[in-house]
């Protein structure tokens, strides 16, 4: 007869702790301290980037003495801005971290690097007046971004006010506030001898204290689908604007800045009209 194991015998030991881990006991061990982030999270962040590169980039052509070159890279970085959120959108892309780096970036694409090319462009002639102007317009964008962060986050705010910002938007403020650089650029060579810096000063100040301020503004974030009917004029529209836009780029964007200024009583009385509406 064979004979049988004890039933008794002792439970089989544990492997010692020094053996090399199996895959089991990788799995079960503490997390990796880096995460896998997706794709959709770094698009719209390296657009941010891009602009924040075409901002300082703009800096750099207003010491080399290109302003026209440094009002260009501003331009487009206000393209990508207005771009970089709705990717994220679309995308599922959304994160704090894109909405922080975007707030950097707008600060020095449309704070510092508009400042810094007015002032080379012509406020350099008045010195320190001309400075303390270029000051107050880049404390009065940090201001407005500073605001629109805290915004965005008050979960009181009414649904209609969502469709209006309060205080010139920080893209829109570049844009205008370089009025005075493109008819420069228009009417006399950028290197001449500036004319009329006092009332250049003085618009400076008046769209710093627009961006500042509390006056609402039209958001182009309410615009939503285009009816298929409007759909082919308004292709159309986009690629007669665009063919303007390269071929007559200081005119068109001499156009679009006032354009915005007589809009800003449109969107006042719209503002309050709503106000009213919704008590």
């Amino acid at each position: 007869m064979t004979d049988l194991p004890p039933t008794d015998a002792p439970p089989t030991e544990p492997p010692p702790a020094d053996l090399p881990p199996t895959p089991w006991r990788r799995a079960a061990g503490p997390r990796p301290p880096f995460r896998a982030v997706p794709l959709r999270l770094l698009i719209p962040n390296l657009v941010t980037l891009l602009a924040l590169c075409l901002g300082l980039t703009a800096i750099r052509f207003a010491f080399e003495g290109s302003i026209e070159w440094a009002v260009s890279a501003i331009a487009a970085a206000a393209v990508l801005d207005g771009l970089d959120g709705r990717i994220a959108r679309a995308l599922k892309g959304t994160s704090r971290f894109g909405a922080e780096l975007d707030s950097l970036a707008d600060f020095v694409d449309f704070g510092v690097a508009p400042g810094v090319v007015l002032y080379v462009a012509g406020l350099d002639a008045v010195k320190s007046l001309g400075w303390l102007t270029v000051l107050v317009f880049a404390i009065a964008c940090a201001l407005r971004l500073a605001r629109f962060n805290v915004t965005l986050e008050d979960p009181s705010m009414a649904a209609w006010r969502k469709h209006f910002f309060v205080g010139m938007p920080a893209p829109a403020g570049a844009i205008v506030g370089l009025l005075p650089v493109y008819l420069r650029l228009l009417l006399t060579d950028a290197s001449s001898p500036p004319h009329f810096v006092g009332a250049e000063i003085a618009y400076v100040l008046v769209v710093a204290l627009l961006m500042a301020s509390r006056v609402p503004h039209f958001s182009g974030k309410s615009i939503g689908r285009v009816p298929q009917v409007y759909v082919a004029p308004v292709l159309i529209g986009l690629a007669a604007a665009l063919l303007l836009i390269v071929n007559f780029p200081l005119q068109s964007l001499v156009a679009l800045s006032l354009a915005y200024l007589a809009a800003i009583p449109w969107s006042v009385r719209r503002y309050l009209a709503m106000a009213r509406e919704n008590g």
